[in-house]
């Protein structure tokens, strides 16, 4: 999930994070019996600090309260697919395993099924803040077996965003609110009927973009699809994954629309990799794109200091719910994912690191981390705390989206079922493949990287 620019940290602290970094591939928890050692994603760009600063408060506090201990901060500092390597690479050996990692919900079964991580239910059990974090967010840190490795420190939503001036020149109503997929489409011809020069329609789509198209994309639409009784994508009850619905079609079909009839961007335009930067830097603020389907974290590209500044963009902008396809119940559809801590199998100070995970998710604490993050809060007393719910624009909007979201089978599998995912979109999206065609491709894809693990609907 994206975090807020802010200022530098003072020389003094980035010098001690640079420092502490060396010791990231070396010298493990073992070292010192009185040393804690937390590992975090460090973010590329050296302007965003958010997390550095929040955890060096986080560790004047614990250190304050177990006197003796010390907490050593490990940043790695790389791009996503960089840090899932080094953290799993340091994970491997009592040597290198910091006592606490920050984990990717994406990819957090990877490490459980490869036996990195310890399981935390003795400690839950006995943490009564545990009861306080909501159920769906919950099962973000939860392996195959039912066991949690990790304590998440916040989630993201998604929703339709829309430009209001557009709408008006469209004679759409500044409330809108689709109840069907068919309305949001609706929607769209309005634009390109009424409103010449716009892109009426941005879904996300194919292997360029990667998990966003996945995600933003086809899971919001599949999600949608059926009565909400079962996952759309894994079954369950068989642990398999599914192949064969009518729903995976009927998504496909919905993305088929909006770049057949050239509600969307010019595929050119969508294949590019860098088009989410365009959506949220070039294409919203200038009144450019109708109606985006995106993310709650879009606010923080438009803070000041991030380079495009937006001071009024929720007077510009709405916000509607994602509907299901036909209106069924719920209504509406949402996808989050987010990060966890957790502590490696072979951290030497479990306890304590466990105490640091309670230090850090305290309810002031959380709260700060949540405005600092710009994210949407898992914890039921700071959702329901006033100053967190108008800290932001938006932010009551997509926290309440948390109670009816959905998670993704973040099993080993999946990483590679998104791939085939976005393949299927990519090739309805061009006119490579019909909507039956790319489904079948999938269905095809889907048993070779499951190892025929599926189940037919």
């Amino acid at each position: 999930m994206p975090v807020r620019p802010t200022a530098a940290l003072p020389l003094l602290l980035t010098a001690a994070l640079a420092a502490t970094a060396l010791t990231a591939c070396g010298g493990g928890s073992g070292s010192d019996p009185n040393t804690l050692k937390v590992s975090f994603k460090q973010s590329t760009d050296n302007s965003v600090k958010v997390m550095d600063t929040y955890l060096v408060g986080i560790k004047k506090q614990f250190e304050k309260r177990y006197p003796g201990k010390k907490v050593q901060l490990v940043p790695i500092k790389a791009p996503d697919s960089e840090y899932y390597t080094k953290l799993q690479q340091m994970l491997r050996s009592p040597r290198t395993a910091p006592d606490l990692v920050y984990e990717d919900t994406f990819l957090i079964n990877s490490d459980i099924t490869s036996g990195y991580l310890k399981p935390l239910d003795p400690y839950l059990a006995k943490w009564k803040d545990w009861g306080q974090f909501i159920d769906t967010a919950k099962s973000a840190a939860r392996g195959e077996d039912g066991k949690t490795y990790g304590v998440p420190d916040g989630t993201d939503t998604r929703g339709l965003w829309f430009d209001k001036g557009i709408f008006a020149k469209a004679g759409l109503p500044a409330d809108w609110q689709p109840r069907t997929w068919d309305d949001v489409l609706a929607a769209a011809r309005t634009i390109k009927r009424k409103v010449p020069g716009v892109t009426p329609l941005n879904v996300y789509t194919g292997k360029p973009a990667g998990e966003a198209a996945t995600m933003q994309g086809f899971e919001m639409l599949l999600y949608g699809t059926g009565d909400g009784s079962t996952d759309p994508l894994y079954d369950k009850a068989t642990k398999k994954w599914v192949a064969g619905s009518q729903g995976f079609k009927d998504a496909l079909a919905f993305v088929e629309s909006v770049y057949k009839e050239k509600l969307g961007p010019d595929v050119s335009d969508a294949l590019d990799p860098n088009f989410s930067t365009a959506v949220r830097g070039e294409l919203l603020p200038q009144g450019k794109l109708g109606i985006d389907l995106d993310g709650s974290w879009l606010p923080q590209d438009w803070l000041p200091g991030s380079g495009h500044a937006w001071p009024d963009w929720s007077k510009r902008l709405g916000l509607a719910t994602m509907p299901t396809q036909h209106g069924q119940a719920p209504g509406k559809v949402s996808m989050s994912g987010g990060w966890t801590w957790s502590i490696p199998a072979k951290a030497a100070h479990p306890g304590l690191a466990f105490d640091f995970i309670r230090t850090l998710q305290t309810k002031a604490n959380a709260q700060k981390w949540y405005i600092a993050n710009s994210g949407i809060a898992l914890r039921k007393d700071v959702a329901s705390d006033p100053s967190y719910a108008t800290a932001q624009p938006g932010i009551k909007f997509f926290t309440d989206l948390v109670a009816s979201t959905h998670y993704r089978p973040a099993y080993p599998a999946y990483p590679k079922v998104s791939t085939a995912i976005q393949e299927a979109m990519e090739s309805v999206t061009t006119g490579d493949a019909s909507v039956d065609k790319a489904a079948a491709a999938y269905d095809d894809e889907l048993k070779q990287v499951t190892d025929g693990q599926v189940v037919q609907k």
